[in-house]
Order: structure tokens, then sequence, then C-alpha cells
């Protein structure tokens, strides 16, 4: 990570704590009425939710889930980004990360419980905290048909639910590559917990999750 990347992440963090907004509020969201079906031993997901720190710090304490990476998705399959052309907010790519979990301990619709409970606010467009942009927007990316309809059939779930005053803007968007972000944001959560971002935004998420989903909650977080 080049130096002027820390200066920013660090500027960055800065700013976030001093908001006066608090992390996203928790929701117990229903059980899916569809979920996907396994199709291999290990199935894969995206999710983009905002800033990929805490989506990739929650998902990888869920029992069931082998990896997790934080990166892009979204965008032109041919456009390759980093976080600094992504963070323009012009380039069609989200923050998301990529879930690679065993569908025989945690399927694809409990992903998409506990993401819509504890990780991303479907009612706001274009942000999640302090975080603005185009490329901090919340969007399920379905790697099979299963988790297409799944996807669907959830969110249309989740706008008749109640659980929240504005409506749904949460989309399901085409696939069109995921790229991994640089190695200093693989892991921050767990690397950095001290950090004022993870500590104002995240571990809020991660608290949430565990006490919330006790029994999908693993203390040792995936590779």
């Amino acid at each position: 990570m080049r130096r002027v990347n820390a200066f920013l992440l660090a500027f960055s963090a800065a700013i976030a704590v001093a908001s006066p907004l608090r992390a996203e509020r928790p929701v117990l969201a229903p059980v899916p009425a569809i979920d996907a079906p396994a199709t291999r031993k290990l199935e894969t997901a995206v999710f983009a939710g905002g800033c990929f720190w805490g989506v990739e710090g929650v998902f990888s304490h869920i029992k069931g889930v082998r990896l997790v990476t934080s990166g892009f998705a979204g965008g032109p399959a041919k456009l390759k980004v980093d976080y600094d052309r992504v963070s323009q907010g012009d380039t069609g790519f989200a923050e998301a990360v990529r879930v690679t979990y065993d569908p025989r301990q945690v399927s694809y619709g409990t992903l998409l419980r506990v993401f819509f409970s504890v990780i991303a606010d479907p009612t706001t467009l274009n942000y999640q905290g302090p975080d603005r942009g185009t490329q901090y927007r919340s969007a399920l990316f379905p790697l099979t048909p299963g988790q297409d309809k799944a996807a669907r059939a959830y969110l249309a779930q989740l706008g008749k639910a109640g659980l929240w005053r504005d409506p749904i803007v949460t989309k399901v968007e085409r696939f069109t590559g995921f790229q991994s972000a640089d190695a200093y944001h693989q892991d921050f959560l767990t690397r950095n917990p001290r950090h004022p971002y993870i500590k104002r935004w995240d571990m809020p998420k991660l608290a949430a999750f565990k006490a919330m989903y006790p029994s999908l909650y693993s203390a040792r977080p995936s590779a």
C-alpha cells in the first residue's frame, strides 16, 4: 500500500469518527422463504454492503464460511481497478466481498439474513454509515440461478416485512467479475480491531451478530 493511500485512509477514518452518525441499526431479518440449492461442496457468494472492512469482518465469523475476500464488483468486466480508482466513485464498481462457504453448514439464505440483519441497511441509496458514493451501495451479485431466485425473493420478502420505515433500495446486479483488493485491506478488522473506524462502525456489527445469532457465531474468523 502506497503511503498516500495510508494517509487517505487515516484521514477518512478521522472524518468517520467525527461523524454524528451511528452504525446501522441491527434488525432481526426474517428467515428466507426461498433458499438457493447447493450445487457443489463449496459455494461462492458476492455481496456489496458499504466499506468492505466490516462486511468481511462479520462474514468471516459465520460458521461454515471458509474464506472471505475484500474486493470490487459491479463494474465493467474489462476495467481493471484498485482502491484508489474505485474510490473516485465513477467506475461502476462497489466495494464488495467474495464469500466461500460450505453449504452443508450454512446456506446462501442464511448469509442473506445475516447481511440484512447486521451488516447493511437496505434502505440507504449509495451509502452506508459515514461512507457516500455509488461504490458504497448495497447490492447482491448472484452467481447461480438458484442464488438469483433466492436473492430476488428475499428482497421482495424484506419489502413486505415492514422492518424499515423507508423502501428497500438494494438491487440484484449482474455479476461481471470480482477483483481482489490489496493485501492491506484483507482481514482488516481482525488485524486492526482498535482502528478508530473499526471500533466506531464495524465492531458494533460484529457484536450484534454474536448477540443475535449465537449458534452461527464462530469466535475464530475464517482465513
